[in-house]
This record gives structure tokens, C-alpha cells and sequence, in this order.
């Protein structure tokens, strides 16, 4: 027998929710239906049993999943006549029909209760879970779930099971990026011209992504195309791991990035709940009663939760991005409180208590796509980091390139507490390498790398340390990238770019008034040679008024191999810029988008230029933006200006603009956009991110994704959501209230979707094209009963939508076809059902909704 899927809806205004609800809170009370008789003992009555009884009726419900009051998933559950083992003399109740696959999912200790025949089960028996309740809340279309703690897996917070992850769609996908400028009239009589093209083409099959990244450029002298990469990956779930084949670049960290061609693989913290992700330490405390425990930093609370009496502990904080003490309060049950400080300070290669992050790459080296001409080498790379408690982490690698080169690398990362988080590491490297002045003789390097990194957090005075660090090489050291660079033959010199020392801070100052922020780099070689960098601003308000100071200091020492120790670039440079809002001076809507800009910028060699000008954004979602500005050179009284334009449609940003100076005048140009091949046609979207959404609303156009910037389905009823986070969970709403198609209705407008990486996953609606119409169904000449069920089919799929009746007969449809007809049933039996033969032709019609009356009558050979 062919299942039928039913999707309810309430009538509009009836109050029916009401009643449901206080049935719901007196579940066990008699209702008496002829309370809702109206003038006639012969009115028929709906068999209201259901309710009575704290049910609904069967049929598929699209509802939001609670387990325990959180929210797990939302998606459409059926409900059926089940067998009630608690009472097997009540004989069946309506339920839901959940399998033990779905259970497990939601985090339910299946194999605990469930027998493996019990796992093919489509409707598995809920009551074997002892303590297991359940709830449907029609009016909210949410449906709880509470089960004992002791039959649910201990996972951390916003954990989404392996079960849900959802691979995808077969797929391809295209990303591109177009841009060019072209020269009007240039000072030396020369125009010119140039394009350039990205495309990152890719397919997806299965869990197996394949993609590709490739540019071309063009210029009146040359034309090229490059390849950047391809590979191939796909997650190995077990792991919680990414496998790569192909090109790619090696995952930093312990070691620096190099390209490579072979294969990797390497823990994905995407994987991870955000509670687990990033470090943080284990707090530890014992209650004295039912106690709550709050944990602060900075004074805000990041942390909650209920405890027993006894030890407890947590390690499912999320991290918070910076460093700061965390303190510990425990309220007892008696009001009384306690607390303690928990030292908390990170760095990047710090894991969590028990946690191991690793990186293993074979394969060869690949420097293509450049000038260089250094020699490729077999090798293998591996590296991990281990969370072995009390805030300590041990981490470390090694790579081996053929018999020419080794690097064994080994440290200790440490959150030391209140005085912030460390590490250090000694890495040793042994290399062969060609003499500068004949390539044909090797010569034998050895060395040591010594690194220190240091973060804290000053929560008395509000500076932010967020990394430091030092780092020192003997002579006879070579990194990865050094050995190969030596390998190139058209160096001149074996010391050129090797760094000896190395210091970097970003320090970050909160102050009253505003924001002071400093970042430091100073390096210097083997080879005399000294870079470094200097950037300082500060920025704050006034009022409506937003200002910053800059200054940046740079000497830039080319670290590649042939070039004269001199060429370098020393600067400084001193900006300051305002930006006043024009709702300053006025309060109309178009001035809230728009604001005056001016910028002074004075440099070392002695030019200092001016610019001035206003910028904004208009139409609905500010998808259209635009600047205009004039600058002036006080030195060389030059004058300059430029014009721009943007527009982020549905299915591409495209933008243009205009600018002149003393040399010439430009015309640049550049469209980004990214689409998706389907089983259904192609849709067009803005760029793709990792991993997207294919929304499907067949045969209704415009209809806008909620929280997406110009983002709605096309003509073919398809929209890209160009960016869902892989491995959580992600809801996808439509905005049926602005869509552009009033004659359509669509079901359950919320869905929610875990893809994995690089997926396209397909979230598909229920779509009712038609006209909306008030009912009043008449039966043997009397209203057909408060609470009766109305059911409409589809043209186009097996799916039926299901409306309730409210009060005199009257029942709110939509997506009605011109004529039709329509089922109802208000209990068992022949004499309480019937069917209605409609035609809209000649209703009265009043705000886009029609008023008719439909003459239900006996369902033949019904019984």
C-alpha cells in the first residue's frame, strides 16, 4: 500500500491552537464533544478522542526536534496508530514513528535498548527506553522528547552526530572571478590593457570532492594560463581526518608550508563542536548540594550548568579567542557561594586534555608557478600535538626529503596561568646542498632553530598580548623552504634569505577614549642583511564622528636568491582619517547609508596627499554600494579621482569604476559570481564557499532566504546559499512573506541541514501553487464538524496537505488548483467522512482570497 505523506496546517484565526493546548495541559481530563454541538442534535460531531487523550491526528508533521529541552534537528516525523506497551488494553495510541537509526543520531544509546530487529524497525518501540516521554505541541509545530540522561550518549556541548552528516548531492561547481582595466589616454602616448581570470572548477561525488584552481592573464605583451592546483579529498569520519591526493600545500604549524604533490591527511577541527574546538583548560570543583556553577572571564559569564553533590568536572568550554583568568562560582542550594581562579592563557598549538591534532604529507616537492628553477625532492612530513593535561601540550615532527635533507622538530606548550601561555621548540636540520660557486660539489650543513612564543592577556590594564615571539638559527640551519631554495642554480649566494633572528608582537590596548594597536616585526640574515616592519594606530570616536591615526614604518629586504644585497624599500608613513555619517545632519532614510570620508597620507620621500569624498549604499539590502573621490598631491599639485560602483545581485558581484591622474585614465572593471550543476539544470550564485545549500521551491520563483543578502530562488525555483558551515548544523528558512509569487504556499518554510565539507546539499520544499481560499464546507445540509480534517492532493507528487476546520464549517486552503476535490473525515467510519467536487470559477474574491461554499457529499463505497 503506497504511504500517504500529510502535511497539517491550522485554519487561520480559528483558536484552534488554544484548544489543543489546554488539552495538552489537563491530558488525562474528559472532553465532552457536544460541548461544540451548535443548534441541532443532528450537527455531526468530530471524534475528538484524540485530543482527549493528549494526541493528534495521524500524518507527517514538520516539527522542531527538543531532546531534554534542547533543540537537535528539525525535519518532518511521522505519526501513526501504534501499539501502547504500557497498556496494552487502551489498544493503540498515535505516536511517533521514529527508527532506531534516527535515535542514534540524537545521541541515544540505541544498542542499550534495541535489539538488531529491532534497528530494521521503521517504528521503533519508544517505550522500551524506561522514563521516555513524549510531546507534540501542534500550535509551535515542536515536538519533545524526554529521556533519562543515563540513555543518552555524554557529549559535549553542540556535538550533531556523525549519523546526520549529509555528503551531499552529485554535483559540479564552478567559482570565477573576471577583471580587467584598460587605459583611456596615457601621458606616453601608450594605452594599454589587462584581464585576468580565475576559475576554481570542481565536482563532487559521493564523499569524493574534486577540485581545481587555474588562472589566465592577459596584457599587450603575453598571455598565460596557470594551473594552481588539483586534488581530490573526501573525510574519513572515523578519524574526524580530511584525505587529500593531488597538490596542495602542506597545513602550518609546527612546520612551515611547502606545495607538494602526493597525498595528505590531517585532523579537521571542523569536525569538532565549537566546545571542543581551540584550547581550554579542564575546570575541576566539588559541590556541596545541588549546586549551580557559573564560570566568568573578563566579567562576562561563558559558562553554565547544573551539578550534582560531589566532584564535577568541564571540558566542553568554548574557547574564547584571547587569554584572561576564568573565574569559578558555585551557588549551593542553600544560597550560599563559593569561588576560585582557573589561570587561562593560549596559544595556536595548544590542544585540550586528552585531544591529539597530527598532519602526515607524502609525496614531492612542487615550486612551479614561479621563477624559480630549484629542484623538486621526494619526502615525507609528519607532525602532532598532544593535550596532556594541566595545561601542558607536547608536540613535534619530522620531515625527510630523500637523503638530502632532515628536520626533527620537538617542544612543550604550557599555560602557565596568570602568567600567560607558552611554548618552546628546538628543531635540528641536516642538509646537503650544492656549493654557490660549482653546483656539481655537495656541502654538508648542520644547525638548530630555537623559537619562543608567548600570549597573556592583562585583564587590570586591558592589553592584549596575542602572540610574541623569537625565534634564533645557528648558521648551519635550514628550513625546509631554505634547503630548496639552495637547490635553485641560479643562486649567487648560500646565505641569501636565511633568517638568524626573528622577533614578532601583536599587542592590542583598550583605553577610554578608544583602541591603540602595535605590530612589530624585525628580522635579520646570515647575510648582513636587516628587514623590519612597524605598524601603530590608534582609533576612536567622537560623537557620530569616527577617526584613526596611522604610522608604518617598513624596510623590505628581498629574502629570494640573485638579487644585490641593496635592493630594499625603507618608508614611513603617517595617515589620518575621519568618516562622518550624513544622519549627523539629518534623519531621513537615505541619509543613514551615506557618509563623507577625508584621509591625509605623508610618506618618508616627502609626498603628502589629500582625499575627500562620500560613500554609500542603497536599495533594500544595501546590495548596491558606490564611492566617489578627489584627491590632490600637496607636492607635485597633481590632482586624482576615481568612481566606483557595486552591485551584489542574486547571481554575481559585479562592479565598475572610473579613475584619472596626471598619467592617464582608467577604466577597471571585475564580475565574480560562482554557479552549480545539478540533476535539475544549472543554478547561478554569488562566489561558493566551502561547502553550500541547493534550495528547491519547484515552480515558485522569488522567494528570499532568510539571513542571505539578495539571495532568492530563480525562475526555475533554485537558489544557492553560497555558505553553510560543514559539520554543524545549519538552518535554512524562506521568507514566504516577500515572496514575489502570492499564489503559491509552501510547507514547513524551516529546514535544517549538517553537511560535510565541500558538500552541496539539497533542502527541498513542499510547494502548493494555486489560489487561497475560506471554505465553508457543508454536510447533509449542516456544518461539517469543529476539528474535521481536510485533505488536498498534489498534481505533481504523492505529498497531500491537511487543514483543520474551525468554527461553522469554515477551513482556510491554499495552492487550490481552479477545480478539484478535496477529502474530509472527522472520525472512523463511512457515515463521518465525505468528499467535496469544488470549482472556484464565480467566488467572490476579497484581499486575494476567495469565499466559497463546498457541498461535501458521501464517499462512494467508503465504510
Amino acid at each position: 500500500m503506497e504511504k500517504v505523506k500529510h502535511t497539517y496546517v491550522l485554519s487561520l484565526g480559528l483558536g484552534l491552537s488554544i484548544a489543543f493546548s489546554s488539552f495538552s495541559a489537563i491530558a488525562q481530563e474528559h472532553f465532552n464533544p457536544r460541548l461544540l454541538e451548535t443548534d441541532s442534535t443532528e450537527t455531526p460531531m468530530m471524534d475528538l478522542s484524540l485530543f482527549a487523550k493528549d494526541e493528534v491526528p495521524p500524518g507527517d508533521y514538520n516539527v522542531d526536534i527538543y531532546i531534554n529541552g534542547s533543540l537537535v534537528d528539525t525535519k518532518t516525523i511521522s505519526f501513526r496508530k501504534l501499539s501502547d506497551d504500557k497498556n496494552t488494553t487502551a489498544g493503540q495510541v498515535v505516536g511517533a514513528c521514529l527508527s532506531v537509526s534516527e535515535l542514534k543520531a540524537w545521541n541515544v544509546r540505541v544498542d542499550n535498548y534495541f535489539s538488531e530487529q529491532d534497528k530494521t524497525s521503521e517504528c521503533a518501540s519508544l517505550q522500551a527506553i524506561p522514563g521516555l516521554e513524549q510531546k507534540m505541541d501542534l500550535a509551535n509545530q515542536r515536538f519533545d522528547l524526554t529521556i533519562p540522561q543515563v540513555a543518552l550518549l555524554n557529549t559535549a556541548r553542540g556535538y550533531v552526530s556523525p549519523e546526520r552528516w549529509d555528503e551531499g548531492i552529485a554535483a559540479g561547481l564552478l567559482n570565477y572571478s573576471v577583471s580587467g582595466q584598460q587605459d583611456l589616454h596615457h601621458r606616453n602616448g601608450v594605452d594599454s590593457s589587462n584581464q585576468f581570470v580565475s576559475l576554481q572548477p570542481g565536482l563532487n561525488l559521493g564523499a569524493w570532492r574534486l577540485r581545481n584552481y587555474s588562472t589566465y592573464s592577459h596584457s599587450e605583451s603575453e598571455s598565460e594560463w596557470d594551473s594552481v592546483y588539483t586534488y581530490a579529498s573526501r573525510d574519513i569520519k572515523s578519524l574526524k581526518s580530511q584525505l587529500v591526493l593531488g597538490q596542495g600545500t602542506t597545513r602550518g604549524g609546527v612546520f612551515d608550508s611547502v606545495g607538494f604533490t602526493g597525498v595528505q591527511m590531517y585532523s579537521d577541527n571542523d569536525m569538532k563542536p565549537d566546545s571542543m574546538q581551540g584550547f581550554a583548560p579542564v575546570i575541576r570543583g566539588i559541590a556541596r548540594s545541588n549546586a549551580e556553577v557559573t564560570v566568568y572571564q573578563n566579567g562576562h559569564s561563558i559558562y553554565k550548568a547544573t551539578v550534582p553533590p560531589g566532584p564535577f568536572e568541564f571540558s566542553d568550554m568554548y574557547p574564547t579567542g584571547s587569554s584572561g583568568d576564568l573565574k569559578v562560582v558555585i551557588k549551593e542550594s542553600d544560597g550560599s557561594q563559593s569561588s576560585f581562579i582557573v589561570p587561562y592563557a593560549t596559544l595556536p598549538v595548544l590542544q585540550r586534555e586528552g585531544q591529539v591534532q597530527y598532519g602526515l604529507v607524502a609525496g614531492r616537492t612542487r615550486q612551479d608557478g614561479s621563477d624559480s628553477r630549484a629542484e623538486d625532492f621526494n619526502f615525507v612530513q609528519g607532525s602532532a600535538a598532544w593535550g596532556v593535561g594541566k595545561g601542558v601540550t607536547l608536540y613535534g615532527g619530522y620531515i625527510q626529503a630523500e637523503d638530502k635533507y632532515s628536520n626533527l622538530i620537538a617542544g612543550t606548550g604550557f599555560n602557565l596561568g596568570s602568567a600567560g601561555a607558552l611554548s618552546f621548540d628546538i628543531s635540528q636540520s641536516w642538509a646537503d646542498v650544492p656549493q654557490p660557486d660549482n653546483i656539481r660539489q655537495m656541502e654538508h650543513h648542520s644547525g638548530q632553530s630555537y623559537r619562543v612564543r608567548y600570549s597573556k592577556t592583562l585583564q587590570q590594564t586591558n592589553t592584549d598580548i596575542a602572540v610574541a615571539g623569537y625565534k634564533f638559527s645557528t648558521r648551519g640551519y635550514l628550513s625546509f623552504q631554505d634547503f630548496l631554495n639552495d637547490w635553485d642554480p641560479g643562486n649567487s649566494a648560500i646565505d641569501n634569505g636565511r633568517e638568524r633572528n626573528r622577533f614578532d608582537v601583536t599587542i592590542s590596548q583598550t583605553l577610554p577614549f578608544g583602541t591603540l594597536s602595535l605590530t612589530m616585526y624585525d628580522a635579520s640574515y646570515w647575510n648582513s642583511q636587516h628587514a623590519d616592519s612597524l605598524n601603530l594606530g590608534f582609533s576612536s570616536t567622537l560623537g557620530p564622528v569616527s577617526y584613526s591615526l596611522n604610522y608604518a614604518h617598513t624596510k623590505n629586504v628581498d629574502g629570494g636568491y640573485g638579487n644585490d644585497s641593496d635592493e630594499y624599500d625603507d618608508d614611513n608613513v603617517f595617515s589620518l582619517n575621519f568618516s562622518v555619517p550624513f544622519s549627523a545632519f539629518s534623519n531621513s532614510e537615505a541619509a543613514q547609508s551615506i557618509s563623507a570620508n577625508y584621509s591625509m597620507n605623508s610618506s618618508k620621500h616627502g609626498d603628502t596627499t589629500h582625499n575627500i569624498g562620500i560613500s554609500g549604499t542603497a536599495m533594500q539590502q544595501n546590495q548596491l554600494n558606490w564611492q566617489v573621490s578627489e584627491g590632490y598631491n600637496a607636492d607635485s599639485e597633481a590632482t586624482n579621482g576615481n568612481v566606483t560602483v557595486g552591485y551584489q545581485s542574486s547571481y554575481a558581484d559585479v562592479s565598475a569604476g572610473y579613475s584619472y591622474d596626471d598619467y592617464s585614465r582608467r577604466l577597471n572593471y571585475s564580475l565574480r559570481g560562482g554557479m552549480v550543476v545539478h540533476s535539475g539544470g544549472i543554478t547561478l550564485a554569488r562566489q561558493l564557499n566551502d561547502s553550500v545549500a541547493l534550495v528547491e521551491t519547484p515552480g515558485v520563483s522569488g522567494v528570499p532566504i532568510n539571513g542571505q543578502t539578495n539571495v532568492h530562488t530563480d525562475y526555475f525555483g533554485n537558489a544557492i546559499v553560497p555558505y553553510v558551515r560543514p559539520y554543524h548544523s545549519n538552518q535554512i528558512s524562506l521568507n514566504t512573506v516577500e515572496a514575489s509569487d502570492a499564489t503559491a504556499a509552501i510547507d514547513n518554510v524551516a529546514k535544517t541541514v549538517v553537511p560535510t565539507k565541500g558538500a552541496v546539499v539539497r533542502v527541498k520544499y513542499n510547494t502548493w501553487i494555486g489560489r487561497k481560499a475560506m471554505m465553508t464546507l457543508i454536510f447533509n445540509g449542516k456544518p461539517v464538524p469543529f476539528g474535521a480534517v481536510v485533505t488536498q492532493t498534489s498534481d505533481d507528487s504523492d505529498d497531500t496537505r491537511s487543514s483543520i476546520v474551525g468554527d461553522s464549517g469554515e477551513v482556510y486552503l491554499v495552492g487550490l488548483a481552479d477545480k478539484g476535490q478535496l477529502m474530509v473525515k472527522w472520525g472512523d467510519g463511512a457515515n463521518k467522512r465525505c468528499a467535496v467536487d469544488y470549482t472556484l470559477a464565480g467566488a467572490k474574491s476579497q484581499a486575494d482570497i476567495l469565499f466559497i461554499n463546498g457541498i461535501c457529499h458521501p464517499v462512494q463505497g467508503a465504510h
